[in-house]
């Protein structure tokens, strides 16, 4: 009797799992279909709308809280805390893949369109370092000047945002007559929204202590 012998080929390599890259995992985001968006004029936009001015109207008035720490550079580090924060909160909201690298850039080169006021922002924020007036005239100037800066920005984004547009086709050189007419506009707003913020707080603490 014959006997047939069958050989079993068995694989000796274990499975092996695919690690994705931070790279591949971006390319596998920005493939994504865009979300759709509302329509322009429709309920849901107006609501999107709102909700994106109140999101700068509060970084506004948080910036004006960073402006006014007494430290120079800690005050700048966190104002710019509160833009970038800002915009992520936007992108957020838009649906737009937010990357802190080109928002930073993006804030720099807004920055850099104002030339000498930009120049007065960060002077104002080192003038702290000077003992007594200097310190006292620091903590006044420059956290309205940064507020108006935030104000600016959120806006001009709220604008691009609202026309489809992203980070990565945002073209400051095309918005700096735009930004510099809104920060010209926020500068002589932000103390009202400071002044509007503070009237609601007391009021807020006077309606506590009645409960």
């Amino acid at each position: 009797m014959s006997v047939e012998t069958y050989k079993v080929e068995t694989s000796t390599q274990s499975p092996t799992h695919e690690v994705k890259t931070t790279k591949e995992k971006k390319k596998e985001r920005e493939a994504r279909p865009p979300q759709p968006q509302p329509l322009l004029g429709s309920a849901e936009s107006r609501e999107r709308l709102r909700q994106a001015e109140a999101i700068v109207k509060r970084n506004t008035l948080w910036a004006v809280g960073a402006g006014a720490l007494i430290f120079p550079v800690v005050d700048v580090v966190a104002a710019s805390a509160v833009q970038l924060k800002m915009l992520k909160n936007l992108s957020d909201l838009y649906g737009v893949n937010f990357s802190e690298g080109i928002a930073k850039k993006l804030v720099s080169s807004l920055l850099m369109s104002l030339g000498g006021v930009a120049v007065g922002v960060g002077a104002a924020s080192l003038i702290k370092l000077i003992p007594g007036v200097g310190s006292a005239l620091g903590v006044l100037t420059f956290p309205l000047s940064v507020a108006a800066f935030t104000n600016a920005l959120g806006r001009v984004f709220i604008m691009h945002f609202e026309s489809g547009g992203t980070l990565l086709d945002f073209d400051p050189k095309k918005m700096q007559e735009h930004f510099k007419n809104e920060f010209e506009k926020a500068r002589l707003t932000v103390d009202q929204l400071r002044k509007e913020d503070s009237q609601v707080e007391t009021t807020v603490r006077a309606e506590r202590r009645e409960t």
